[in-house]
């Protein structure tokens, strides 16, 4: 996981050997030679999908970007990169994320599941039905006919029984340490608050478009407070593509790990370009 960047890129190397001191220990250690066990742990997930997405992300250059997006922790790497959060504070902020959001997933014990090839239409009723057995709403509106739901067990679980009759082609549930994105999350929400009150947000040099308004967010006010409702509200990742094609943009670049954004993006709009920065090779074609 990015350690062929690490391996050809000396400024990458240099940020993410800075990231271990300022974690404290060797989150490239669990990238590079982490068992599976480790890497599924959120509070190392998140640092080492961050890192390894902002170090391409950074050796791709700012030239041509007109907006930035994030899908969930994403948006850290994307208001990274337009300049709102320093390097040392967005590391420090993912890992302190992890780290509550995995606590919250341990009081609280959730799930998620996702719902594919059912109707958007369908999905108020479904959550309305399923709601009776506890806390269920929409985590992220992934693509249209793929939407992911979190919230208590049971009512996820229901809410999964139900799907094949409100129209869905599959439902399933997700291997997670927690309900993300949910009310569940609220301890995690107000203990972020705190920490991002110690960091300085700036005004976003590039537009971000962000996951709970699904709109380009420059002010430094809102994006501080987009961030905390980002953890118990629904990651609007379809209209965020939506918004940012209407205002012009045309090509899509998903930096770090995988092509799954870019799946996403043709299903959200097929006249668009996508292409992605996973490894050091597909970095130096873009370059």
């Amino acid at each position: 996981m990015g350690k062929d960047i690490f391996e050809n890129y000396p400024t990458a190397r240099s940020m993410m050997e800075k990231a271990n001191d300022l974690l404290g220990y060797s989150i490239t250690d669990i990238m590079f030679s982490g068992s599976e066990e480790e890497l599924r742990q959120t509070q190392f997930t998140q640092p080492a999908i961050f890192l390894h997405s902002i170090a391409a992300a950074s050796l791709l250059g700012r030239k041509n970007i007109a907006m930035t997006a994030g899908h969930s922790l994403g948006e850290y790497t994307a208001l990274c990169f337009a300049g709102a959060v320093t390097f040392d504070d967005a590391i420090r902020l993912v890992a302190k994320r992890g780290e509550l959001m995995q606590h919250a997933g341990e009081k609280h014990p959730g799930t998620m599941a996702a719902i594919i090839g059912m109707p958007d239409s369908a999905l108020e009723d479904l959550l309305i039905e399923a709601g009776t057995e506890g806390i269920v709403q929409a985590a992220n509106y992934n693509s249209p006919g793929q939407i992911v739901i979190s919230g208590d067990i049971a009512a996820v679980r229901k809410a999964i029984a139900l799907a094949p009759s409100k129209g869905s082609r599959m439902a399933k549930e997700l291997i997670v340490s927690g309900a993300f994105h949910s009310p569940l999350m609220k301890p995690a929400e107000t203990e972020l608050a705190a920490a991002l009150d110690l960091v300085e947000i700036r005004n976003a040099e590039i537009p971000v478009c962000m996951n709970a308004v699904a709109s380009p967010v420059t002010n430094a006010g809102e994006i501080r407070t987009n961030l905390i409702l980002q953890l118990t509200s629904s990651v609007l990742w379809t209209q965020s593509i939506q918004a940012m094609a209407c205002s012009g943009i045309t090509e899509f670049i998903e930096v770090g790990p995988q092509k799954v954004l870019q799946g996403l993006i043709k299903r959200i709009d097929k006249s668009v370009k996508t292409g992605g920065i996973d490894t050091a090779q597909e970095l130096q074609q873009c370059l």
